[in-house]
């Protein structure tokens, strides 16, 4: 199988954190990077529209914002305080030149996951009026069950899957981040079915260490771990597939290290093990 060019390669700002967004996108475009997914904490106290002329400036494209969701609450008045967010987040990603945003849709500790996930349907769907004006889409993206008491009640693909089935919008779909579904028997049956849906908006690449030593903060950089890389992307692209792969590695031990660096070792990473 052929290795990915780079013309695919897409790098998350959240991955080389401590880099402001001005120096991220002009050190990602030197090493010859074509993506950039922007969080939106990069964007504060910055005029949203020239960023996104200073991105493409670069040549690189906005490959979308993170993030929305959370949509989840014990009262009325917190989820609409939850859409009020994510019609701020459509706005954002209009503004910057993103076409979709990247959900992690939420949950309550003390809620039922079933009523979470209702809720979640239910959030998505008071947004699209907003999506459909601003031509933004939304992409749910499934948490590792870990995350299901606190950060999503969406743990698994097929979940994702039926939710975009529900909805039955054009701006709905789903990004697949392997560090949260790799473990799935049922993934290359749901990525097949994504692909059936004309859902799948996105693809996350990184890796999962052992031991890994933090939940949140340990992702590893690709062929540091035991993800089957190269398998998961043989299943996607037989969907069609020809978006971005989009490095997303939250790692304090990586964020610790010289960021060039560590820009050289994604693209190698990437152009190894992906």
């Amino acid at each position: 199988m052929n290795l990915p060019d780079f013309s695919r390669l897409c790098i998350h700002t959240i991955t080389t954190k401590p880099w402001p967004i001005e120096t991220a996108a002009a050190k990602f475009s030197a090493a010859g990077v074509k993506g950039i997914t922007v969080w939106r904490d990069a964007l504060t106290g910055r005029d949203i529209a020239p960023t996104g002329r200073l991105l493409r400036d670069h040549g690189l494209s906005i490959v979308s914002l993170c993030r929305g969701g959370f949509f989840p609450a014990l009262t009325a008045e917190g989820r609409t305080k939850a859409l009020d967010d994510n019609r701020r987040a459509i706005a954002d990603a209009h503004a910057l030149g993103a076409p979709l945003i990247v959900l992690v849709c939420g949950a309550v500790p003390g809620q039922s996951l079933v009523e979470s996930r209702k809720q979640i349907v239910d959030g998505i769907a008071a947004l699209l009026p907003e999506c459909r004006a601003a031509s933004v889409k939304l992409a749910i993206e499934p948490l590792h069950p870990m995350y299901a008491g606190d950060r999503s009640a969406v743990n698994t693909l097929a979940q994702a899957n039926d939710m975009v089935e529900q909805l039955g919008s054009p701006f709905v779909g789903v990004a697949l981040d392997v560090y949260h579904l790799w473990w799935d028997p049922a993934l290359e049956a749901e990525i097949a079915r994504c692909g059936q849906l004309n859902a799948l908006f996105a693809y996350h690449v990184c890796d999962w260490r052992t031991p890994t030593l933090d939940l949140l903060n340990d992702r590893g950089l690709m062929g540091e771990g035991c993800i089957p890389l190269r398998q998961i992307r043989t299943w996607i692209e037989a969907t069609g597939y020809r978006g971005f792969n989009e490095v997303e590695i939250f790692s304090t031990r990586l964020w610790a290290t010289d960021q060039d660096e560590y820009l050289k070792q994604i693209v190698a990473a990437y152009r190894d093990h992906v």
